[in-house]
């Protein structure tokens, strides 16, 4: 919907098939963490991408205030990754070390548990330090959802749930025939931005899309008097004061989306270190949910290069990256090209020699 609104803005005409309420969603599923940090590890390019994104949040999150009335509780507060004994403190510190070698430092660095206590003062007696960086955030998914819905109705989008696509053949003249459950129409491009579909849709238009499901899981809490301000990776508090924990990472072959509780309970362990008094918190529901994760956990753009405007996008950080997506991505592609920076995004990187990558 990101890419849907940009284009929409950019002037194009935009018609967005879709499954219905049973597709696999992770815009549904996931935390709403804007994460900048640890993003440079292996991938500068990739903290770079992020960083623009998270550069474009507080006006994107602004524009989407102002055009739907929709506050996606957008907040950039810091964020932290805090570590609970001295192994991972030390892989944490090296993998700070080296990013901040590249241009994907994006402020962070770590921090020991008196700079976590002047912040979080309700933090556990196992935590003995973190890394931090002030660019990361959050925000609610389902009002970004919501509100991209709403964004895209107002400049025209045509929304078709519950109508997936079921072929696209290029014309002789150029452009494509796209049939859906319901219809067929005829587009001057094709944008594939269908997550988990992508492989099969790709191979339509002559794009081998490596994107695989990786499980995360979830567990809530009730709504609780707040006490944590700054999201991490494995537990943050929504503005309403429900706690979400869990960072899980399952690679599966399948699109089972069921939990396990030794998942979740190891969530709940690992939540009940960082932050004890949550023993007294009441669970409220969990999930499990299906991340959209390239080979190389980087993003893909690209065109294809024997069906020329049909594009693939997919990432596994559509929160982090919608706001680069709907005001720099979209608008580059609707004048059908990729936009600076992204030619380190495309499907290439998966078929090089190991020498022509060197």
């Amino acid at each position: 919907m990101a890419v849907a609104c940009g284009l929409a803005r950019a002037g194009r005409e935009v018609v967005v098939f879709d499954e219905d309420d049973l597709g696999i969603r992770a815009s549904r599923g996931n935390a709403g963490l804007i994460w900048v940090q640890g993003k440079g590890d292996r991938y500068p390019d990739y903290a770079v991408w992020t960083r623009q994104s998270s550069d474009l949040w507080p006006g994107f999150a602004a524009m989407l205030a102002q055009q739907t009335g929709i506050d996606v509780e957008y907040e950039q507060t810091g964020g932290f990754h805090f570590c609970i004994n001295e192994r991972e403190l030390e892989l944490r510190a090296a993998m700070v070390a080296e990013v901040a070698k590249g241009p994907g430092a994006n402020g962070i660095t770590m921090v020991d548990r008196d700079f976590i206590r002047d912040r979080v003062p309700l933090i556990g007696e196992r935590v003995i330090g973190a890394s931090w960086s002030p660019l990361d955030g959050m925000a609610n998914p389902l009002l970004l959802l919501r509100a991209l819905h709403a964004l895209g109705r107002q400049d025209g989008v045509a929304y078709r749930p519950g109508d997936p696509v079921r072929a696209i053949a290029p014309l002789p003249g150029g452009g494509f025939r796209i049939d859906s459950a319901a219809t067929s129409i005829e587009a001057a491009q094709v944008i594939l931005a269908a997550g988990l579909g992508n492989p099969a849709l790709g191979l339509m238009v002559g794009l081998d899309v490596p994107v695989g499901p990786v499980r995360g899981q979830i567990v809530v809490t009730e709504r609780l008097p707040r006490f944590l301000p700054h999201p991490t990776p494995s537990i943050r508090q929504n503005r309403t004061g429900t706690v979400m924990f869990g960072l899980s990472a399952e690679p599966i072959t399948n699109t089972d989306r069921s939990t396990r509780l030794a998942v979740t309970g190891g969530h709940a362990q690992r939540a009940l270190v960082e932050f004890p008094h949550l023993a007294a918190a009441q669970v409220v529901r969990s999930w499990a949910a299906l991340r959209i994760m390239p080979r190389d956990e980087q993003p893909i753009y690209d065109e294809s290069p024997t069906c020329p405007g049909a594009f693939v996008v997919t990432c596994h950080s559509g929160v982090t990256l919608a706001a680069v997506h709907c005001l720099a991505l979209a608008p580059s592609l609707a004048e059908s090209r990729l936009p600076p920076g992204c030619e380190h995004f495309v499907l290439e990187r998966f078929h090089a020699s190991p020498a022509a990558t060197a």
